[in-house]
């Protein structure tokens, strides 16, 4: 057996200033390898039908009720003024009684505050109110 212990002259072994790529490539491709394996898995989903969105103008019935709330907060039933949440709640209560009962339809002002629209909503769900439904403006055309 022989060992080579280095050169005869004395010189020392010269340094390698090349950088070894190979485990690098090695690492990558593993992690490839685990990428395909994992993304069919991840993107695998239940298939339903999806409801279409199709916008469909209110058909305004008589019997229906519209409540508008104004920029300052005030509730308008038709167009007379609320006096407060329970008289609200009264009248929403004498209405869900009827046969069919009502949809209340929500007009509120674009400078409202939300929680003015949320009270009204609270009151129809407190009073047993099934359809609620909100009156927006459409998009201008072009």
């Amino acid at each position: 057996m022989a060992m080579n212990v280095g050169s005869s002259d004395g010189d020392e072994d010269e340094v390698v200033s090349a950088i070894n790529t190979t485990p690098l490539v090695d690492v990558m491709l593993v992690l490839l390898i685990i990428f395909l394996i994992t993304i069919p898995v991840v993107t695998h989903t239940v298939k339903v039908n999806l409801p279409k969105d199709a916008n469909q103008e209110a058909q305004t019935k008589p019997e229906n009720i519209t409540i508008a709330v104004n920029e300052a907060g005030q509730i308008f039933w038709g167009t007379d003024p609320v006096r407060d949440s329970q008289d609200l709640l009264h009248r929403l209560e004498a209405a869900a009684v009827k046969k069919p009962q009502p949809e209340v339809q929500i007009r509120g002002d674009a400078q409202s505050r939300y929680e003015s629209v949320g009270k009204v909503v609270f009151a129809c769900q407190q009073a047993g109110i099934s359809k609620v439904g909100f009156i927006t403006e459409p998009p201008p055309r072009g």
